[in-house]
């Protein structure tokens, strides 16, 4: 396996909306690169990074898929990520690891919904990107049209270096706007011209503004360039590549993926004027204990450290690690820690990925991305590094599940595997829970949106053998009561032999919301022997956890003990239990008691012009408007609606906002459910018990 100095390594994340066209440009790249011996297609199933049965059958990409290849001498770590809104955290991931996006966009629809999502997370994470215009050999698409989609979304720094030459059927060729070389594909072979007179004008516009915004990165420059002289190539290229690679400038190219026209190009462009990792500069880390922030450079002479950006699970290796070497270099069969963990961790092979390919690798530096099989401590989000130089990389914020179904084995016997089987797939993709639920006891299965919780179930059938049923979740509502009260249960029974006989009085008291339950002995002169005051307390608390109303928990409660009677001979732990519950159920109903709800808080972002609409849909159920603010062409909703009106509120915003709309979930606090809520969810519990 060749090695490669970090100079001669790119990391580059292709991303952009869904279905237009990443994984074909990905497929062409490699082929073009000699990484593959034949041209692969998605519709066809037969592409390097849409692997798995669930890709291969739906014709989407679903997880980030990594591959490299070599072009002219350089090393591409090429990062597949998928184009749908349910697997945006798989972009987030890919850009903790690489250092500039591909953002792809659709010749006929050009800028989508998720084209501005991915845009946000590379400005926000200050990433170079070069803007491909793909598929420009399809019917109905417009190069001009999809720029000025693109400046109008992201503004007048994104300039046409490539332009196209024909278009539609007859797109055939590229010409380069700075160095006005033209080439022209056909049978395979390049062939470089003069630029057709029919693109002068539009060439000589693009240059100017490329010209321009180069000369603005460089004093020198600029003043040659104020003083009216002309820039040599000479003075452009690497001015160009400064410009880029500080996200100043955001050039577009040219490419129709299935039939390898400008590909070549673009490769040379990732070669040319992409950072290096070395290029890229520092990465902010902490020391371990004291939180002392220090930057570590991409040097390969400095102490190892990685981050372990994602984690998949091999069909026959097991578990596989993904790691950005961040300084430093790693070799197999060594030894590093687990920061996270505090555990070493013994490093048997490195693999170079070309999607399910696997290379055996000795070595990789400061800046490459390599997979490490079989680690046993190690997660997503973990930090290895020297055991020497202890740091930790801090972990990147995913976005919380939206989406969530309880979820069963269809027969008892693959309880166990249904359980196993799902704690591994949330352990792969950081979206995505699974957990029980201790107030409804079930299942919870959630991820960010109705195409992903369907593909975890392919997942099960086709990798697991294992059926589920899911249902909608039960809200997990809570009791407690308004007032005080004073009560008596007493339990009696006598049936020949020894009888029964606990008799107690409690008095109970509303807590502030949140304080769960207290419980205090007041007992003097013996009235209740001491032996008996645990079975009173755990008669108490089992009654709550059971519920008086539902079968959901009582909650908020002092409970005190401050009376009762015993039989010397028919008095047992078990008849004192029962009467604190007898006691207990009485009191409840005696104190008004009411139910609580889940609140959650949502942060809704939407286009100026649906606020009305997203806010009037809030209010409708039962949402509180906290308030507003500006983020850059949004605005921020910022509101806490009960969950039971919020299930599925994430197909409601995209259909409010056709997509553009996002929101974050989080919970808040219970607050008590309005009354002829109450009744019918009381009154849908009455007849579950009846039907029970």
């Amino acid at each position: 396996m060749k090695f490669y100095e970090s100079e001669k390594i790119r990391n580059i994340a292709v991303v952009g909306h869904g279905s237009c066209g990443k994984t074909s440009l990905v497929e062409a790249m490699l082929f073009a690169s000699g990484a593959t011996k034949r041209l692969g297609r998605v519709e066809d199933g037969t592409t390097v990074t849409d692997f798995t049965p669930e890709e291969k059958g739906r014709h989407i990409s679903i997880s980030a898929s990594l591959a490299y290849c070599d072009w002219n001498g350089y090393k591409f770590n090429i990062i597949d990520a998928p184009g749908y809104d349910d697997f945006i955290g798989e972009v987030i991931l890919a850009s903790q690891a690489v250092d500039a996006f591909l953002i792809v966009v659709d010749a006929a629809s050009g800028v989508q919904v998720q084209t501005e999502k991915v845009w946000s997370i590379a400005r926000e994470k200050g990433l170079p990107c070069l803007l491909v215009v793909n598929r420009l050999d399809k019917e109905n698409t417009d190069f001009n049209k999809a720029v000025e989609s693109l400046q109008s979304s992201f503004g007048k720094r994104v300039v046409p270096l490539h332009l196209p030459i024909g278009g539609q059927a007859n797109f055939n060729g590229i010409a380069n706007v700075l160095t006005s070389n033209a080439y022209i594909y056909v049978d395979n072979k390049i062939k470089e011209e003069t630029p057709p007179d029919n693109i002068n004008n539009e060439m000589s516009t693009y240059k100017e503004q490329l010209v321009e915004f180069i000369a603005e990165a460089d004093d020198n420059l600029l003043e040659k360039y104020l003083d009216g002289q002309e820039l040599t190539k000479e003075e452009l290229k690497p001015g160009l590549k400064k410009v880029v690679c500080s996200a100043n400038l955001f050039p577009i190219f040219c490419t129709s993926a299935i039939n390898s026209i400008g590909i070549n190009l673009l490769l040379d462009a990732v070669t040319e004027i992409i950072p290096s990792p070395k290029e890229r500069g520092f990465i902010m880390a902490k020391k371990p204990g004291n939180g002392e922030e220090i930057k570590i450079t991409s040097d390969q002479s400095e102490p190892f450290s990685g981050l372990v950006f994602k984690t998949i699970a091999d069909p026959y290796v097991g578990k596989l690690s993904w790691v950005r070497i961040f300084s430093g270099s790693l070799s197999a069969d060594s030894t590093e820690l687990n920061v996270n963990k505090e555990k070493k961790e013994r490093l048997s092979h490195l693999l170079y990925l070309r999607g399910k390919e696997q290379i055996e690798a000795e070595k990789a530096v400061a800046g490459d991305i390599v997979a490490i099989p079989k680690l046993s401590q190690t997660a997503t989000f973990d930090t290895l590094c020297d055991p020497d130089k202890p740091i930790i990389f801090p972990a990147v914020e995913l976005p919380e599940p939206l989406v969530a179904v309880a979820v069963e084995a269809k027969t008892k016997a693959d309880e166990e595997k249904l359980s196993s089987a799902l704690s591994k797939i949330a352990g792969e993709d950081q979206t995505v829970r699974f957990y029980r639920d201790s107030i409804t006891k079930q299942s919870i299965l959630s991820a960010n949106g109705e195409l992903q919780i369907d593909i975890i179930l392919e997942k099960l059938r086709n990798r697991y053998k294992v059926e589920a049923i899911t249902s909608e979740p039960k809200i997990p509502y809570k009791e407690t009561i308004k007032k005080s009260t004073k009560v008596q249960g007493k339990y009696k029974k006598q049936t020949g032999g020894r009888g029964q006989y606990g008799d107690v009085w409690l008095e109970i008291e509303p807590l502030p919301r949140g304080k769960g339950f207290e419980f205090v002995d007041k007992i003097v002169g013996g009235a209740v022997p001491k032996n008996y005051i645990p079975a009173v307390e755990k008669g108490v608390r089992e009654t709550m956890e059971a519920g008086i109303l539902t079968n959901f928990p009582t909650v908020d409660l002092k409970v005190t003990l401050y009376d009762g009677s015993y039989h010397p001979v028919d008095s047992s732990e078990m008849a004192f239990k029962i009467a604190a519950s007898m006691a207990l159920k009485k009191g409840v109903l005696e104190a008004k008691p009411i139910l609580l709800e889940p609140i959650y808080s949502l942060e809704v972002t939407v286009p100026e012009a649906q606020m009305g609409d997203v806010m009037g849909s809030l209010s409708s159920k039962r949402g509180k408007i906290l308030g507003t603010e500006s983020q850059n062409k949004n605005q921020v909703v910022k509101a806490q609606a009960p969950l039971a009106e919020i299930t599925h509120y994430s197909t409601e915003l995209r259909s409010l906002t056709g997509g553009r709309g996002s929101y974050t979930l989080k919970f808040s606090h219970y607050a008590e459910v309005p009354f002829d809520e109450a009744e019918k969810i009381l009154k849908t519990a009455r007849k579950h018990a009846e039907s029970d």
